[in-house]
């Protein structure tokens, strides 16, 4: 069971290298945007891509996880399974994307961008490349070929980058420094009244250049949709659009909220402080998502297996152990983590933590909720995640306006320890896995109590504190494995490399 759990892990690690380093090297460019951009041009940057994440979930329509299982369950049907797949998110993505650009003046008075028609038309496309790549992407995935995937998702990054380097930090320079000959050029292709909308415009090309690299992938076959099985998987999926839907409401949506509920002249800038520092808790989100690329097709591959449930249970400890040293990483190193923001965002810092944890116990949902897409029962998920959608809305437009952006750190908080209460005690009645709930409370507490207790350290000099924040690391993690043999088991391989006593 070690070595399954470790083949997890290992997976985990490859998708993690595209993963992570895509995102990585993405939230690394926050602390150019955050140095180039005022809070309310950031502002706008957090507003669009919230619109981004929710319309995505839409567009896939659930059909990523459905391909997951029906290919799984129907061997013989896997080129049907993709291509029915495929084809019903190519449909609402086409008529999405026609829909957007006919009506795109009227798109940008709804969301008071009068003057920028341009950012409704770019996020169309951007939104309608992504949907089309989801299915692509999770046949790399169901394939176990993550060193395409990778590939693919790391070339995306490298143009993403350069593209929004070149836009936004070498051409100001250029223009200032330059040649006469240089500065001729770049006035032919730069436009600085366009600020802000390079990022989009970056985020474009990377998209598109990434959907050219799956078209070996789309079309390996010829595409064939299927209607029989095209409605088994919408029954299936149509839950989980739900879910998804609600879900993503939970994560994105108070982006939207802080601009309409807080007064006009500070909601940009304020959403902007809220967007730069959501983004502090960046380790923590790469790890889950990583992590949630692998496991759910793990999780389905070892469904039938005799001790699938007690290996769930241990994945579970394990991934949770994970997170508590990322937490303490980030808050017992925020001394260093804060200048990955401008000075100007740096105001909002106080609400880390709290995301962290709230990260966590999404985290923790996101194992929990495998019980619902193994039997079936997909409209469990869609209930839980619509709960977890009224509790959101109802702190944010509650509290926003007395509080500002805390309230909706503290709603994403409330939201998911909620969300994650409910699957477990659904779960253990229709799919028992046996989690050791006593040892990963013990676990979470003890990680909270290192990080008050290091609160309470005087500022001394700043290499005697990052030493001291190493020995409470250590402290944990002893800890941790002093009291569980299974994690001692897990890791006696890098504890052997590592030459440390098991």
């Amino acid at each position: 069971m070690a070595n399954s759990i470790r083949r997890l892990a290992g997976q985990t690690a490859i998708y993690g290298v595209s993963t992570i380093t895509m995102r990585l090297l993405n939230y690394l460019l926050v602390p150019v945007y955050t140095n180039y951009f005022s809070p309310e041009e950031f502002g706008v940057v957090s507003e669009m891509y919230s619109y981004v994440a929710i319309l995505i979930v839409l567009l896939t329509h659930g059909m990523e996880t459905a391909f997951f299982r029906f290919s799984q369950q129907e061997d013989q049907k896997k080129e049907s399974i993709f291509s029915t797949s495929f084809s019903s998110v190519f449909t609402l993505a086409f008529i999405f994307l026609a829909v957007v650009v006919l009506f795109r003046q009227e798109f940008a008075n709804l969301l008071r961008y009068p003057e920028n028609t341009e950012y409704i038309v770019w996020f169309a496309i951007i939104i309608a490349l992504d949907a089309l790549m989801a299915i692509p992407f999770a046949r790399l995935r169901a394939e176990n070929r993550p060193i395409r995937f990778a590939s693919i998702k790391l070339t995306g990054i490298g143009v993403n980058i350069f593209v929004v380097l070149f836009f936004i930090v070498a051409c100001p320079w250029l223009l200032d420094n330059g040649s006469a000959a240089t500065v001729a050029f770049i006035n032919s292709i730069y436009n600085p009244e366009i600020g802000v909308g390079y990022v989009f415009i970056s985020n474009l090309i990377a998209s598109a250049v990434m959907a050219t690299l799956l078209l070996p992938v789309i079309f390996r076959q010829k595409l064939e949709f299927s209607y029989p099985i095209w409605r088994k998987m919408l029954f299936y999926a149509f839950p989980l659009l739900i879910a998804g839907f609600a879900g993503i409401i939970n994560e994105a949506l108070d982006k939207i909220l802080l601009k309409y509920l807080l007064p006009e002249d500070i909601a940009m800038s304020q959403l902007g402080i809220y967007g730069a520092c959501y983004k502090v808790s960046v380790m923590m989100i790469l790890f889950i998502q990583a992590y949630r690329f692998a496991a759910e097709p793990f999780f389905f591959s070892e469904y039938k297996n005799e001790n699938a449930q007690i290996l769930y249970a241990r994945v579970m400890k394990v991934f949770v152990v994970t997170c508590l040293f990322i937490f303490l990483g980030i808050m017992l190193y925020m001394d260093i983590v804060q200048y990955f923001i401008g000075k100007d965002f740096r105001e909002g810092l106080d609400i880390v933590p709290i995301l962290l944890i709230a990260h966590i116990f999404l985290g923790i949902y996101l194992n929990l909720s495998i019980w619902y897409k193994l039997t079936g029962q997909t409209h469990f998920g869609a209930t839980i995640a619509a709960v977890g959608a009224i509790i959101t809305i109802g702190f944010n437009v509650w509290l926003i306006p007395v509080i500002g952006y805390h309230a909706s750190a503290w709603a994403h908080l409330v939201c998911n320890m909620s969300i994650t209460l409910i699957s477990w005690k659904l779960g253990q009645k229709y799919y028992p896995v046996p989690y050791d709930i006593g040892k990963i409370s013990l676990f979470m507490v003890s990680a909270l109590a290192v990080y008050f207790l290091h609160g309470l350290i005087p500022e001394i000099s700043r290499i005697v504190n990052w030493i001291i924040s190493a020995v409470f690391l250590m402290i944990f993690a002893t800890a941790v494995l002093a009291t569980d043999a299974e994690a001692r088991e897990t890791l006696k391989p890098l504890l052997k490399k590592l030459k440390l006593p098991l």
